[in-house]
């Protein structure tokens, strides 16, 4: 029975005597219940008094240590029996290792878990204990103490290192291709990655497991990479490289941790990718060229995800890219030089094959135009579709393209051919966004160019023809043309080609106004019709001969008359006329019925030689020459046209198809044709002699030393005093625009200016 004394107001209970060792006693058993499993036949209410009870009078020494024994009993206890008889049996089949080791990484997470449980019991029966004394012991709560007890007999030699090896047993098994228990594998991850080897340091998974997990990895991989290099093609050799990212990724994902995913794929880059750039894309019958001729998008696309990974990937795989085109563009080359040479032989072989072996020039440089521009759109497609539109691959797209393109000598003149042969003919019939996108095809070409400067000459050589013979297909596609010339390169580029228009119109003006004057009262008629066009000197291209002959007098007068009109409204003005750009439309009797033909001026003034001489009676070659005045090779070529061509006006003694100065001419009075409108075209190369291209060279070299003049002095007066290097420096990209400068040339000019300079103060002073 229970007394209850009352003392100033204070009640005290006197409750039974307390027996720390028969508490003990009693909770020990409890405790190992709990351990076997039986905590629900237990009271909690009691356990936790008696855990309290020994706190309370001062026996939590005794309690903390009897648990802390108690706990490592169990562990032993689970160790000795259910992870040591699973221990692997060192066989060498890889099933087998695989079964013994997921086995063994049960038997570890089985007995964590037993561990886990009942640790969270007593935590909870030890509550007071680690309220009140571990915290004035400094000793750790019940959890912790679990924990470290848990490091300390299950992770010790040579357990843990059977658990490591078996965990990477479990990957090398999955990555050679087979199946493995991913739970097992995960379940014993989480309890490398719940527990420290000490107290704040790093998990036992960041610190024992993973750099096993990376080490081993790193030994696999760089054996895997040079395994596939031997057994593999370039596609295979990345759809496996792809697949091991992708594997690795699901690895860390699922059963590995989070932190692992990073260095593994730094180990991937390192063996699978970057050890390999340049030998993968160079693997012959497989490579960066194979997949491009067999258009392999997929493989290319792949291609560019896997080295995109990479620091070096991109500029290996830019290199790469620079390297194919500038073959595929040498092959170009090579193949319209190999043209070129045949044409010479041709040429060389016999004189008659002139004509073909001139269209057969022009064929090249459509051919070679056409080529580049077919190689572009490959290449872009693959850009687009294949390397996700990269700008830094694009600009290497773009350098390979100039860099080949520019390797030909005659690529300006080309270009220049090709334009003109579009303009002409190549775009009848298509419609505005068919022609519009010629000529974006065009100017991609044109851009390439590093010598615009000769561009343009070519281009105005050629514009010129065009205008002054009508052989435009649409004056809107031309001045399309010009704006997009005008957009790529200044207005300056193209001043003097809109100069040509401006004339093409005010001659038309002019024209008007002389036949509008003709008609006028005490004005005499002129006796022919005829069309000026009135150029002016600085717009047009000045490498026409003056072209100087001797015209029929009727052609003269009315000639004569129009110079009086022009020069009547134009005073201070000077007209050279270039008959060697002129044509004519004449109507001639033959036997059989007349025929309305088109003809250079030259061959007009030709044919009017044979209007009084009978059929029968000829003309020699000096004759001709001496009456006409034409200079030696523009009569031969206006002959040739007229006698030896598919019309034959003219006959020749003897037949042939060259004309020598001891033959002979005679109207072909028997001509006949089907056709009313007959063009006589003049037999002429479409394409510069090595000579006429020399002379091109030549005056465009002479114009650059007057643009690098000025360009020098356009800077020096903006910056009044610069270093030489400074200089040439400002200058080179300044004259970019036109043409590529040489730091060299830039130096001669310079001395050269200085020289101009001294020269001028020395006579100013004397």
């Amino acid at each position: 029975m229970t007394n209850i004394l009352i003392r100033r107001g204070r009640v005290r209970i006197h409750g039974p005597e307390f027996s720390a060792q028969q508490t003990w006693t009693d909770l020990s058993h409890n405790i190992k219940e709990i351990q076997n499993h039986n905590a629900a036949n237990l009271s909690f209410e009691e356990n936790h008094r008696f855990a309290y009870n020994m706190v309370l009078y001062r026996h939590g020494e005794t309690l903390y240590k009897g648990v802390k024994a108690l706990v490592s009993e169990n562990l032993e206890k689970l160790s000795r029996e259910q992870v040591t008889p699973v221990f692997p049996s060192g066989s060498k089949d890889p099933p087998q290792k695989s079964v013994e080791a997921e086995m063994l990484l049960k038997a570890l997470r089985s007995i964590w878990d037993d561990h886990q449980s009942s640790m969270v019991k007593l935590g909870q029966i030890l509550k007071y204990m680690d309220r009140v004394f571990t915290k004035a012991a400094e000793v750790p709560e019940t959890w912790d103490m679990g924990l470290r007890l848990f490091v300390e007999l299950i992770f010790r030699p040579p357990i843990k290192d059977h658990l490591i090896n078996a965990i990477l047993n479990q990957i090398e098994y999955e990555r050679d291709g087979y199946d493995i228990n991913r739970s097992a594998v995960k379940g014993s991850v989480d309890v490398f990655i719940s527990l420290h080897n000490q107290i704040g340091g790093p998990t036992i998974y960041k610190e024992d497991l993973e750099p096993a997990i990376l080490k081993e990895s790193r030994s696999f991989y760089e054996s895997t990479g040079h395994k596939l290099l031997s057994t593999c093609d370039a596609p295979d050799y990345l759809r496996r490289v792809e697949s091991a990212f992708e594997a690795e990724e699901s690895r860390a994902h699922h059963y590995l941790s989070s932190q692992t995913a990073l260095p593994l794929r730094q180990i991937l880059e390192d063996y699978l990718l970057t050890a390999h750039l340049g030998t993968v894309i160079k693997l012959e019958n497989s490579g960066l060229d194979v997949m491009i001729d067999m258009d392999r998008i997929d493989d290319l696309s792949r291609l560019y995800r896997l080295y995109s990974m990479v620091a070096k990937g991109i500029p290996c795989l830019r290199r790469a890219l620079k390297d194919s085109i500038v073959r595929r563009g040498h092959e170009i080359n090579q193949s319209s030089l190999s043209m070129e040479n045949d044409d010479a032989m041709g040429d060389k072989k016999g004189k008659g094959k002139a004509a073909p072996a001139a269209q057969m020039t022009l064929a090249l440089a459509l051919k070679w135009v056409q080529d580049v521009l077919e190689l572009k759109d490959r290449f872009d497609s693959i850009w687009s579709k294949a390397f996700n539109c990269d700008r830094e691959l694009e600009s290497g797209l773009n350098e390979a393209f100039g860099d080949f393109v520019n390797l030909n000598s005659q690529c300006s003149e080309f270009i220049s051919l090709s334009i003109d042969d579009n303009l002409k003919r190549g775009l009848k019939g298509k419609t505005d966004l068919e022609i519009e996108s010629v000529l974006d095809k065009t100017i991609t070409v044109f851009r390439f160019l590093g010598e615009k400067d000769v561009f343009e000459r070519y281009y105005k050589t050629h514009l010129a023809k065009r205008l002054l013979l009508s052989r435009s297909v649409s004056d809107d596609a031309e001045r399309g043309m010009l704006a997009k010339l005008k957009v790529e390169c200044g207005y300056q580029f193209t001043q003097k080609l809109e100069g040509m228009f401006n004339d093409m119109k005010l001659s038309n003006d002019t024209m008007d106004a002389f036949r509008t004057h003709l008609e006028k009262p005490g004005v005499d008629p002129a006796e022919i019709e005829l069309s000026v066009i009135v150029m002016t000197s600085t717009f047009w291209p000045t490498s026409h001969p003056s072209s100087e002959c001797t015209i029929p007098p009727l052609m003269a007068k009315t000639c004569k008359q129009f110079e009086q009109f022009y020069l009547s409204r134009h005073s201070g003005r000077r007209l050279t006329w270039q008959y060697s750009l002129g044509n004519a439309d004449v109507r001639v009797a033959f036997k059989a019925r007349k025929h309305d033909l088109n003809v250079s001026t030259f061959a007009l003034i030709v044919l009017l030689l044979f209007e009084n001489v009978p059929d029968d009676q000829f003309l020699t070659y000096d004759e001709i020459q001496q009456s006409t005045g034409i200079e030696t090779v523009e009569l031969k070529r206006h002959l040739q046209s007229l006698a030896c061509a598919k019309f034959k006006i003219l006959k020749k003694h003897p037949p042939g198809r060259d004309v020598d100065q001891s033959d002979s001419f005679s109207f072909n009075v028997d001509f006949t044709a089907s056709l009313q409108k007959i063009k006589i075209s003049t037999i002429s190369s479409k394409v510069e002699s090595s000579g006429e291209r020399k002379e091109t060279r030549d005056r465009i070299d002479e114009e650059r030393k007057h643009q690098t003049d000025a360009c020098i002095v356009r800077v020096m007066k903006a910056r009044k005093h610069m270093t030489h290097n400074e200089l040439v420096n400002e200058v080179i990209p300044l004259l970019s625009q036109r043409f590529k400068a040489n730091a060299l040339d830039i130096k001669k000019r310079i001395e050269g200016l200085i020289e101009v300079c001294f020269s001028h103060s020395k006579v100013s002073k004397s």
